[in-house]
């Protein structure tokens, strides 16, 4: 494994990392109502990252809120932004 993923975090069990196959499974699944959610908001000065942390424990799953939301690119979400926020990460680890 490359030094690049040793710090990422995994999800499924701890078999998975968070790649472009996964994003496109949660969002597929979100789609369908397979992966329960809730919307939030994105405020002034917030990032995926912060939000992360405060709801999961962990800021380094943001992409998990990024890929159930359709974001592609979070450095560049502006304020008003419509997130849904997976309820349960083990029901999202399924679908990754």
């Amino acid at each position: 494994m490359s030094q690049r993923y040793s710090n990422t975090p995994k999800i499924a069990a701890g078999s998975q990392y968070g790649t472009a196959t996964a994003h496109n499974g949660i969002r597929r699944a979100v789609q369908q109502g397979q992966i329960s959610t809730r919307e939030y908001v994105l405020n002034e000065g917030e990032r995926l990252d912060t939000i992360a942390g405060r709801v999961y424990g962990n800021a380094r799953l943001w992409w998990i809120i990024a890929a159930a939301s359709g974001i592609g690119w979070p450095l560049q979400v502006p304020p008003g932004t419509q997130l849904l926020i997976p309820t349960d990460l083990k029901q999202t680890a399924q679908y990754a």
